[in-house]
């Protein structure tokens, strides 16, 4: 039986309502165009809204998007 200790720790993803994925790092995304992108940082913001001007990573450009009527309301 393997032990406990030996096993490396889970990688967390949280996924955010209206914002990035946060992943800790260092992590490696690979692109939609084969390229590999890396970031060592402890905790990483990949970019869900593809409005990023540094796609993969997270810039806040999703914080100058407006919400709808209804998910206001939400």
């Amino acid at each position: 039986m393997p032990n406990v200790d030996d096993e490396p720790a889970p990688t967390r993803v949280t996924l955010t309502r209206d914002g990035p994925i946060l992943i800790e790092g260092p992590v490696e995304v690979v692109l939609d165009d084969g390229r590999v992108v890396r970031s060592d940082r402890f905790v990483v913001a990949v970019c869900a809204c593809r409005r990023s001007r540094k796609y993969p990573w997270c810039d806040t450009s999703h914080r100058r998007r407006g919400k709808s009527p209804a998910a206001r309301r939400a």
